[in-house]
């Protein structure tokens, strides 16, 4: 942060009712009068840091709470059966059986990742990781998901390079593979990048951590590196505000990115690791948005009393910082527990171990305040619930977007189809080789997916699969799905057809879907518009997960996501964990493991393109109804993906999404190395059997001699099956018989030139 920003905000606390400067924090006048009527004062310099961070849109969730609330009131005791930790925890948790608990969560940091790329990227990562950390559990893999603007514009290559750079930089440092995600390309997301990071961890069910300060005398000890003036105001001015057209694109203030150091948080694991093994902890909580904060008041608030602290005992790394700032710096590899006094010499013994700073910073008291010293000076006295969980709650005015009728009127319906076996092989090429739909090795490749040894399916993988028990083979498969273009046409249907994605693509790997988590971004909540699109989607989803009977375990809200005027396409983002009894048993993309098979399209094609990547890439088109979304069909889909995964009918499966068949056919073909021939059925329209993006299907390769058996049960549980080609090992070319012909070695190259041909090659 440069020395004006910091003046900016130092001064801006420093006279809370000079020139109204509380609204350089954030604040409106509403809620500055209501933390004077809190504290029955003015606040101080420190308190009003406090309270502009904690209440800002990012940390308190102010416009987002009325809404959230439907998840809690659609979810049932049965659907929380195996939830350990839940909505308002750092991350859930979820029984897997055999005595294992699987935590895991999604969180965005979209706007600091446009101003410092590779900075907001990585430390996007070491925050979800620290949140898992935080559980009590050992990090075992990442994903992303990511949106940049269309990848021709001029902007989006340093959005992109530094992007994939800063979360390859971090999670290949810590040592966790990467184990899937998803990158979209559109016009929309220019100059408002969108980088979600998700992150799994392990441990046993009696080893969960929760966030907690209680027993009077318990000692505070802050560990990990040290305080800098990096991350002020991050969550309240960057998070928390729309980009400003006029500026640029920029935010109006401009607070400096944490910057992250990879290295000291794989130290920081470790460590943390050793004090639970130890059980030398009470209580602990990460330091992310919000910072000291953020640390202090949730602890606080989450526990039986008050706490004092000593705040000139924190390390610092910078000079001169004044107590407003060391409470809102948001510097990195921090975390904050609470260890009683007996057990505070073995706790800095195990820091000590592994080279990490750790410091007594305060205590637990028996009173109901957070109170916060600055060099013998009160500066922070307040009640920390009103801080941590009592911030203002807004009904944002919900009102459907006035052009949201012609939206829907404009289908896809009059567009220019491809009618002869030319015009259908050139969009094929065309699809395939576009930015929406060619391949992502180009970014993968940044990222290392085996390292631990214990992934078994992350390359050419509809979800990741991670053992997480040597001695049983039980394994966890995570998926994220999100589509900003069915989301934008129907809100409430677009959520649903990507969690019922993000489901799917998990039972294609042979597992069983347990729990969701979930990373809402939006544009700003102060439009109507944004709020409906918002209200939708959370129905929408919840609504899902409850036919479905799988919980939302928590989640993110990322608001004020546009420039000016202009939002992102509203995206949900979905994340489902399944759980695995045997990854050996574990279904692959690529076809050709067996001698002789078919391939099997389970699901129903009907003619839908609206929102569909055919429409974008050939007509630049958006507008329609998305397609029909049948979660009671995703349910048996999954039964019999599981059933053929146990009983070894099934020898590779491929979800059908963007792109429909023709993209899962070439998948699955160069995943495996091996040919195909397609087989389009009698009577059906060759464009729309090949292009249609209807949901709830799946291409499956059955060995020959498992055929009948497979189709005799899918018939039985009245899940509809098109027998669509044949496999022949050895062949090298996929044939759409009666249309067209094209070898591997031409669809591989169509495939993957594309990104490589834009952003440059990785050494670059």
């Amino acid at each position: 942060m440069s020395a004006q920003q910091v003046d900016t905000v130092t001064a801006a606390a420093a006279s809370p009712d000079t020139a109204q400067p509380y609204k350089e924090l954030g604040l409106k006048d509403d809620e500055y009068a209501r933390i004077k009527e809190i504290l029955g004062r003015r606040p101080t310099a420190a308190e009003l840091a406090m309270y502009s961070v904690m209440w800002s849109e990012h940390c308190s969730y102010k416009s987002s709470k009325v809404h959230l609330r439907y998840f809690g009131e659609t979810t049932t005791d049965e659907m929380k059966a195996s939830m350990l930790a839940g909505i308002g925890e750092n991350a859930g948790v979820v029984d897997v059986g055999d005595g294992w608990a699987v935590t895991f969560k999604v969180e965005s940091h979209n706007h600091p990742s446009y101003v410092e790329p590779y900075q907001g990227a990585a430390t996007g990562v070491g925050g979800i990781v620290r949140d898992i950390m935080a559980m009590g559990a050992r990090p075992i893999a990442v994903m992303d998901q990511l949106r940049f603007g269309a990848a021709d514009a001029p902007d989006t290559r340093r959005v992109v390079d530094g992007i994939v750079r800063g979360v390859g930089g971090y999670g290949n440092s810590l040592g966790l593979p990467n184990v899937g995600g998803e990158t979209v390309f559109d016009a929309s997301y220019a100059g408002n990048p969108l980088v979600n990071a998700l992150c799994a961890g392990v441990m046993r069910v009696e080893d969960l951590h929760l966030a907690f300060a209680s027993g009077a005398g318990n000692k505070i000890i802050l560990f990990g590196a040290r305080t800098g003036l990096d991350g002020i105001g991050g969550v309240s001015v960057l998070a928390s505000e729309t980009f400003d057209e006029s500026d640029g694109g920029r935010p109006k203030k401009l607070p400096a990115v944490q910057v992250g150091d990879p290295f000291t948080e794989k130290v920081l694991i470790e460590c943390c690791l050793d004090l639970y093994a130890a059980k030398l902890v009470v209580g602990i909580q990460d330091l992310g948005g919000a910072g000291l904060s953020c640390a202090t008041s949730e602890l606080a608030a989450a526990g039986d009393g008050g706490m004092r602290i000593d705040l000139e005992q924190v390390p610092m790394r910078a000079t001169g910082m004044t107590a407003a700032e060391v409470l809102s710096s948001e510097s990195q590899e921090r975390m904050c527990a609470v260890v009683t006094p007996e057990n505070v010499d073995a706790f800095m013994a195990v820091c000590n171990k592994w080279d990490v700073l750790a410091t007594v910073i305060g205590e637990v008291t028996d009173g109901e305040h957070l109170v916060i010293d600055w060099h013998g000076e009160t500066v922070v006295d307040v009640p920390p619930r009103t801080v941590a969980h009592e911030g203002p709650v807004y009904e944002r005015p919900v009102q459907r977007p006035a052009d949201q009728d012609a939206l829907i009127a404009d289908t896809s319906a009059g567009l220019q189809r491809p009618g002869t076996p030319d015009e259908l092989k050139a969009t094929l090429l065309k699809m395939i080789g576009s930015p929406q739909l060619c391949s992502r090795r180009w970014i993968v490749e940044q990222y290392d997916r085996y390292v631990r040894g214990n992934t078994v399916l992350a390359e050419h993988a509809d979800a990741g699969v991670v053992r997480i028990d040597e001695k049983t083979g039980r394994g966890i498969a995570l998926a994220t799905d999100a589509s900003g273009r069915y989301t934008k046409l129907d809100p409430y249907a677009g959520a649903q057809l990507a969690l019922a994605e993000a489901f799917r693509n998990v039972a294609t790997t042979g597992s069983t879907p347990k729990a969701v988590s979930n990373c809402l971004n939006f544009g700003s909540p102060e439009d109507p518009a944004v709020m409906w699109q918002f209200q939708q989607a959370v129905r929408g989803l919840a609504d899902g997960c409850a036919a479905l009977g799988i919980p939302v375990t928590g989640g993110n809200v990322s608001f004020y996501n546009q420039t000016g005027s202009t939002p992102i396409l509203p995206t949900p983002v979905v994340a489902v964990l399944g759980v695995i009894d045997d990854v050996a048993r574990r279904i692959p993309t690529g076809i050709g493991r067996e001698l002789g098979e078919t391939l099997i399209l389970l699901g129903e094609t009907r003619d839908e393109f609206d929102g569909s990547i055919w429409a974008q890439v050939e007509h630049d088109h958006l507008g329609g109804v998305p397609p029909k979304v049948d979660l009671a069909r995703e349910q048996l889909l999954a039964e019999i993906l599981l059933a053929g995964s146990r009983d070894g009918m099934i020898s590779a499966a491929h979800d059908l999404s963007e792109g429909g068949l023709a993209q899962a056919v070439v998948e699955a073909a160069l995943a495996g190395e091996t040919g195909c021939r397609v087989l389009i059925p009698e009577g059906a329209d060759p464009f729309v059997t090949l292009f249609s993006e209807s949901s709830g299907r799946v291409l499956v390769a059955v060995p020959r001699t498992e055929e009948t058996r497979f189709t005799n049960m899918c018939t039985a549980r009245e899940v509809p099956w098109t027998k669509i080609g044949v496999v022949d090992q050895g062949s090298v070319s996929v044939e759409v018989q009666g249309q067209f012909e094209l070898t591997l070695a031409e669809l591989r190259t169509t495939f993957e030139a594309t990104l490589p041909s834009i952003f440059g090659n990785t050494t670059d």
